[in-house]
């Protein structure tokens, strides 16, 4: 009865906002698309949509198979790509998603390798997932997951691949840098230089300012890693950052890393992926090398 087409048509009428526009990118007929979902409504026996005027609003049983149509056509597409790769011998595309602005970075030393070891793969990256990787892994849009919150929900998989810290990073010439660490009221009077995410995903506030009622005297988001650092060797700012990427800057920026606290702050990075996928041998070679990747990444000195 529900057939992928019936499907294919609801999306695409949401999407495209009327009968006429979803026939013509489904390379359908008005009227053949009209008579097939007439059809459905009489074997469900209930409407999908209502007729507003020359509108269309999806009725309760129409918002579910929205919902249906939503979560498996992309299902469907990747399963139908994944057959095609298995049939001309090809293995395809690992999508990766970030939800980790600095382990870009890192990421790159990992990929290298990869690709010389599984020349058959392409890697694409996808760095739109700052925020909904999660949801990228539900919705079939990315294979792995880069990030440092794993939600650990029924059908995804997380891995840790490394550990870290989470450092401050000040001008070799700033007062701090000559600390062996700062505490929250350091920061006091201080321009605070961040990715641009939420204060409450950022671990300086949650683990370190916020717990001791502190705040930096101004906020400041750079998207890029590189302007991010230059600004704070130039004095305009202090950042947090793994202590990983401020070693390897360190050594083409005028820039010290200083530890945030007594006992640091301690951090891990997580690839997920959806549990059903796991076991794919080119993702989890991915993982495997991703997890042998600690050599790549400078050490943390021990906390005193």
């Amino acid at each position: 009865m529900l057939e992928r087409m019936h499907l294919a048509i609801v999306q695409e009428v949401e999407k495209q906002g009327s009968l006429t526009a979803a026939a013509n990118v489904l390379c359908l007929t008005q009227s053949a698309l009209s008579h097939s979902m007439r059809k459905l409504e009489q074997q469900l026996g209930t409407d999908i949509w209502l007729r507003e005027g020359r509108s269309l609003r999806l009725t309760q049983a129409g918002q579910y198979v929205l919902a249906v149509a939503n979560r498996v056509l992309p299902q469907l597409t990747l399963a139908e790509e994944r057959l095609r790769q298995f049939a001309q011998g090809e293995r395809g595309t690992l999508r990766i998603g970030m939800e980790c602005h600095p382990c870009y970075q890192w990421l790159l030393k990992v990929v290298s390798p990869y690709l010389a070891a599984w020349p058959d793969v392409d890697v694409d990256v996808k760095q739109k997932f700052q925020f909904g990787g999660i949801g990228a892994l539900f919705g079939y849009e990315i294979d792995l997951l880069v990030t440092p919150d794993p939600l650990f929900k029924p059908g995804l998989h997380f891995e840790p691949v490394f550990d870290y810290e989470q450092v401050l990073v000040v001008g070799r010439d700033h007062p701090l840098a000559r600390a062996d660490q700062v505490e929250p009221q350091d920061l006091l009077d201080e321009v605070l230089i961040t990715y641009p995410v939420p204060t409450d995903r950022l671990d300086i506030y949650t683990q370190f300012l916020m717990p001791a009622g502190v705040a930096p005297k101004r906020h400041k988001a750079i998207e890029t890693t590189d302007i991010m650092l230059q600004m704070v060797a130039s004095g305009r700012g202090v950042a947090a950052l793994p202590r990983w990427l401020a070693q390897d800057y360190a050594q083409k920026m005028n820039v010290s890393a200083v530890r945030l606290g007594q006992h640091g702050i301690a951090k891990q990075i997580f690839l997920g992926a959806r549990q059903a996928d796991i076991d794919i041998d080119y993702l989890r070679a991915f993982v495997e090398l991703a997890r042998g990747s600690t050599q790549l990444v400078p050490s943390a000195p021990s906390a005193p």
